[in-house]
C-alpha cells in the first residue's frame, strides 16, 4: 500500500468494511444494503487496478483485482431471485 502512496491506516479501513459487506452480502434478506456491499467491492477493486496502472505496476499486479472484480460481478449478476433488489 505503501509503494501505491497511501497511508498504512487504509488496510485497517478497508479491511473493515470489506468484513462487513461479507457479513451484509451472506445474511438473509436486505436487498438493499447487499446493493450497496457488491457496489463498494466495485469501487474497491476497480480503484486498487487502476492505482496499480497509474502507479506503472506490472499488469499482472493490475489483474489481480480485476479477478477479483469478475468474481464479485458474477456473484451479483447469479445471485437468487429473492436476494436481488425489486423496485
Amino acid at each position: 500500500m505503501t509503494g501505491l502512496g497511501y497511508p498504512e491506516y487504509i488496510l485497517t479501513i478497508l479491511g473493515f468494511w470489506k468484513l462487513m459487506a461479507v457479513i451484509a452480502i451472506l445474511i438473509p434478506r436486505f436487498p438493499r444494503l447487499k446493493e450497496w456491499a457488491y457496489a463498494g467491492f466495485f469501487f474497491e477493486l476497480s480503484g486498487a487496478a487502476a492505482s496499480h496502472i497509474l502507479n506503472g505496476d506490472s499488469l499482472a499486479l493490475a489483474a489481480q483485482p480485476l479477478v477479483f472484480l469478475a468474481l464479485v460481478m458474477a456473484s451479483w449478476a447469479l445471485r437468487p431471485r429473492s436476494r436481488k433488489l425489486v423496485s
